[in-house]
């Protein structure tokens, strides 16, 4: 390398490394502001006792505390090196090991308890799925038992807060034997690890595999696993992560076969919660990155086809969403106080994907110019301007936390644009505050 060449590298590298800086800083200042604010104005933001999350304050140790430790330092330290040299499909294949042992480590802080009973609680999904035995006749039904005052027997918050995808698809777990809290728990947390692995191939099919591998032991160590065990909607990140990178493979392949896959999975998305219509941002970036538009046409008809199915058994989408407004304006929702949750929300979300997001982003926006991030740059800024759009639209006040789960792993792919020398403390401080959130903080999940 000449001099000049030389001097350029670090000019660049300083310039990124004092962006990655701003970017925790602002991400640290936001989350501490959100968790102080309330507290010393007095400011009820209605969520559970430690805003922005969905938690409250319950320092303890379980079952889980060593191996998640263990994990910790193992992941931490080594991890990031590892992910450069190892070939690609045992790299698929550690992603999908390391993140299923970091999530349930982290859910079994709880004992078993921490993947067996969250979805079994009067809010989820279980109940209802266990109650069902005509589903045609549930799906009937289903729009006119989502208001509070529209029938004796509304539905359980979450079953009322979504399409009936997600209640369709844990009728068919309890259908195949699979009903039981646990079982039903250990089925998501295994869907929930191969969301790391559809994104890596994703971001490899579109042809930056480098960058893939770096942002490989983000996308398996932080904060986010303790939503991801047993949250459903970790279930939807990872159905929404598989249909993109069929898409993917449809947009770089000219493949009609791969489009229609991609169209069936993401409209899948649309029928298991009302905010992923937004996937559509991250598929356009998708698209737009393989080269080619011609998926689109396919994916949207079999997208529009998995909503026909719904609506031909009896649930209308367009009647829903009125509905499902006024319920959402009639509860909780409606009384959170939209001046905090504008920037709570994002803070919430930061408490997630863990701050060093916040570096990450900086990061990207200091390099968003070079050609060789454009795939990061694309998706982590599609997933950016679908969180804004959420933020936007005042029905995602508070347990984005979760509710975002399907935006975390294109967001932290802009961790890959950290500078070489951030990589194992990055990793490590990741870590430590997701051992210190499921520790000393209860959160449902």
């Amino acid at each position: 390398m000449s001099q000049t060449a030389d001097r350029v590298a670090r000019l660049r590298g300083s310039a990124v490394d004092r962006a990655a800086r701003r970017g925790l800083t602002v991400a640290l200042v936001l989350m501490v502001a959100a968790v102080l604010v309330p507290a010393l104005a007095g400011w009820n933001v209605r969520v559970n006792s430690f805003p922005p999350l969905h938690a409250r304050w319950d320092p303890r140790w379980g079952v889980g505390t060593v191996p998640a430790l263990a994990l910790a330092v193992l992941l931490g330290h080594g991890f990031a090196g590892r992910a450069r040299s190892l070939r690609w499909r045992t790299l698929l294949l550690v992603t999908f090991l390391a993140g299923l042992a970091w999530m349930l480590s982290l859910a079994l802080v709880d004992g078993i308890s921490g993947v067996g009973h969250i979805l079994g609680t009067d809010y989820e999904y279980l109940q209802t799925a266990r109650a069902t035995d005509d589903l045609p006749a549930t799906l009937r039904e289903y729009v006119s038992r989502i208001r509070y005052d529209a029938a004796p027997d509304n539905w359980p918050v979450h079953i009322a807060g979504h399409p009936p995808g997600a209640l369709v698809f844990f009728v068919a777990l309890v259908r195949i034997g699979l009903g039981s809290g646990l079982a039903a728990g250990v089925v998501v947390v295994l869907l929930a690890a191969t969301t790391a692995v559809a994104t890596l191939v994703t971001v490899r099919t579109l042809g930056a595999e480098d960058l893939a591998r770096r942002a490989a032991p983000y996308l398996v160590v932080g904060p986010a696993a303790i939503w991801q065990a047993v949250s459903a909607d970790a279930m939807f990140a990872a159905v929404a992560a598989w249909g993109l990178a069929a898409l993917a493979a449809a947009s770089t392949r000219r493949s009609v076969t791969w489009a229609l896959l991609a169209g069936l999975l993401l409209g899948y998305c649309v029928m298991l919660s009302y905010g992923l219509p937004l996937l559509g941002v991250l598929a356009l970036a998708v698209m737009w990155l393989g080269g080619s538009w011609r998926p689109l046409v396919p994916a949207a008809l079999a997208a529009l086809g998995v909503v026909a199915v719904f609506h031909a058994f009896g649930f209308s989408y367009a009647e829903a969403l009125p509905a499902i407004r006024d319920r959402y304006f009639e509860g909780v929702g409606g009384r959170r106080p939209a001046a905090y949750w504008l920037w709570g929300g994002p803070a919430a979300l930061l408490f997630a994907t863990g701050p060093l997001l916040g570096a990450g982003l900086g990061a990207l926006a200091a390099q968003a110019h070079r050609r060789a991030v454009g795939a990061v740059a694309a998706l982590s800024g599609a997933a950016v301007v679908s969180v804004l759009l959420a933020t936007a639209s005042q029905m995602s006040k508070a347990e984005v936390e979760r509710i975002w789960l399907p935006f975390v792993p294109w967001l932290l792919l802009s961790c890959a644009l950290l500078p070489d020398r951030w990589q194992r403390p990055a990793l490590a401080a990741q870590a430590g505050f997701a051992l210190l959130v499921q520790h000393l903080l209860f959160t449902g999940w």
